[in-house]
């Protein structure tokens, strides 16, 4: 039997938070494990949009990260995750505030995976929700493939045998 190895977990969680489209939208993961992953961001004025809301591209955006990231542990370490389709419900503006999402996982098969995620406020309301797709690509977008290309060392093993 295996299962995820905590030290590779946070060496991908602090890998993942320096990426740059992650700085840019200020989202850090803060948590995952098999089948789900909690991000968080705290809004920012580059969040808003011309009418002084939230973005719906930045809800996009927090959801496809929680859902890619809720199904990571599912795959194989030599296999990445590309997402088919994001489908985003917007159910409230918010201007202000820190946001939590959770990702959790729906379905993970060999070659597609599915997860939603819920945006919430610092109140606990619901602000969006979605259901990103993702097709499972073995040797492509790997980990092991991030970490060559940004010049960083290996991480510990993905999977540990218990």
């Amino acid at each position: 039997m295996t299962k995820l190895n905590p030290e590779h977990i946070q060496a991908v969680i602090g890998l993942i938070n320096q990426g740059p489209y992650f700085r840019l939208l200020s989202m850090q993961v803060c948590e995952m494990g098999l089948g789900f992953a909690n991000v968080e961001m705290e809004i920012e004025e580059k969040h808003l949009n011309p009418f002084g809301g939230i973005h719906g591209g930045v809800y996009s955006s927090l959801i496809d990260t929680a859902a890619y990231w809720a199904v990571y542990g599912d795959v194989e370490e030599d296999a990445g995750l590309i997402s088919l389709d994001l489908q985003v419900d917007n159910l409230a503006p918010v201007k202000e505030g820190r946001l939590t999402v959770e990702g959790r996982r729906v379905r993970a098969g060999r070659s597609i995976c599915i997860a939603d995620a819920a945006v919430m406020d610092g109140q606990g309301r619901c602000l969006a929700r979605g259901t990103s797709k993702q097709v499972v690509v073995p040797g492509l977008q790997t980990i092991a493939q991030a970490l060559s290309a940004l010049g960083h060392p290996p991480l510990p093993p993905k999977f540990m045998t218990i």
